[in-house]
């Protein structure tokens, strides 16, 4: 049983999570921005908390993740406005790093895409490069923040139905259902073994857990 931080937790694969961490016993907040969502977070058994991690500064965040087990980043801004994606998919990610850091919160776990990093190759004059640039970016702080990570990299992410099967060897994107998605946070946040590991893939043949071990060793 843990105590889990989660940021952006009205997020689709959020919603998909929470029960899943709650049913096995887990104590989850879902740190939420509008009020309006609460209602939907507290039918997944999951704690509401309002706050905008966009405002809110190094101090700020440290209060808000402190006396958690593990912080799980699936907030982000959406797309569109690029002055709002690098306030909330890089600064304000990367301030809930240093934020965890400073509260001894070891466990942390980001939900990238598969593909983020450095060399994502999206050209300047596409509409996801800000986008790219702002994962590559909380990423690497995470890598180099000392922390006990994982970053989850999905490939393009689909409505459909679980198959609770991954493939975690793929050497280009496809697509995987949310709900598998939220799966394998669960099944990473209660692996060890996956720190300090970056698991990217797609939907596939193997069931998650296997998958999940595969990649850790």
């Amino acid at each position: 049983m843990s105590r889990v931080l989660l940021i952006g937790g009205h997020g689709k694969i959020a919603l998909l999570l929470e029960p899943l961490l709650v049913d096995r016993g887990d104590t989850v907040t879902a740190v939420i921005r509008n009020p309006d969502h609460e209602s939907d977070v507290t039918a997944t058994g999951a704690t509401p908390l309002v706050a905008d991690v966009q405002s809110f500064d190094r101090d700020q965040l440290t209060n808000l993740v402190s006396g958690n087990d593990a912080v799980v980043w699936a907030a982000g801004a959406g797309g569109g406005d690029p002055e709002r994606t690098r306030a909330v998919d890089r600064d304000a990610a990367i301030r809930s790093i240093d934020a965890a850091v400073d509260a001894g919160v070891r466990r942390y776990v980001m939900v990238s895409y598969f593909g983020a990093g450095p060399d994502h190759g999206v050209p300047e004059d596409n509409d996801f490069y800000t986008y790219a640039e702002a994962k590559a970016a909380a990423d690497t702080h995470l890598r180099e923040s000392g922390l006990d990570y994982t970053i989850v990299a999905p490939s393009s992410l689909t409505l459909d139905e679980p198959t609770g099967r991954i493939d975690v060897r793929a050497e280009e994107s496809g697509s995987v259902a949310r709900a598998d998605v939220a799966a394998v946070i669960a099944a990473v946040l209660a692996d060890e073994r996956t720190v300090g590991r970056t698991i990217s893939f797609n939907t596939g043949d193997q069931p998650i857990a296997d998958a999940i071990a595969d990649a850790a060793s």
